[in-house]
């Protein structure tokens, strides 16, 4: 099936609240143009540099999110344009964006991203850690970045009784949040192997790739 026939069998099979980012990363600007001449706008990345190249070379009103892990000194090349940040999961990354976000005289909304997996080589705050980091001077003194969320990913499995447990831990949370941030309207969870349970769980905001675009090609 082509790109534009993958996202009309996506879009038909998921309820209308449900936001879909199209996790674009590592594919050519061509595909990601047939994906928005069928209609889609969020686009997710999770290179600074390669996002920024893409910014410039698509039409502007790509709504482009970045996904992934991002480093600190890669924060300046996406500050002018990003959309949505998914990762922010420190409170040293949390300063960098407020900085590069004043500089650029916009606010940056970000989700926070939470480590609900169990494995320690993820990236995330805990529960405590977010909670801490929310009710810290450091953060209210941070007038650039609006907490628009949460995200988090399960384990890598097909065992559902697992998925669930931990889209449910991260659902709880982001109705903590949303009590004390009512802006904060995204619960990002769930990608190819696993939006069903996601969406199952609350999720409205899923983030597909290889469903979308095939398999992805490194260099």
């Amino acid at each position: 099936m082509s790109i534009t026939e993958n996202l009309n069998q996506i879009k038909s099979e998921i309820p209308d609240y449900v936001d879909l980012v199209a996790v674009s990363k590592t594919k050519p600007a061509g595909d990601i143009q047939e994906a928005y001449d069928a209609g889609q706008r969020l686009f997710g990345e999770n290179k600074a540099r390669e996002t920024e190249d893409k910014y410039d070379e698509l039409p502007k009103d790509i709504a482009w999110h970045f996904i992934g892990h991002l480093q600190r000194n890669k924060v300046k090349y996406i500050a002018p344009f990003v959309e949505l940040i998914h990762s922010l999961d420190s409170p040293r990354l949390a300063k960098e964006i407020n900085k590069r976000a004043k500089n650029e005289e916009r606010s940056i909304k970000c989700l926070l991203q939470l480590h609900i997996s169990g494995e320690e080589t993820k990236f995330g705050f805990d529960r405590e850690e977010a909670l801490e980091f929310l009710s810290s001077e450091k953060f209210s003194n941070m007038k650039n970045i609006e907490i628009a969320g949460a995200m988090g990913m399960a384990l890598h499995t097909d065992d559902a009784t697992i998925l669930r447990k931990q889209f449910t831990e991260l659902r709880k949370f982001y109705e903590e949040l949303k009590s004390e941030f009512p802006a904060a309207k995204h619960l990002s969870m769930g990608m190819t192997n696993d939006y069903q349970v996601a969406i199952d769980e609350g999720s409205n905001m899923i983030r597909l790739g290889s469903s979308i675009f095939g398999e992805r090609h490194y260099d």
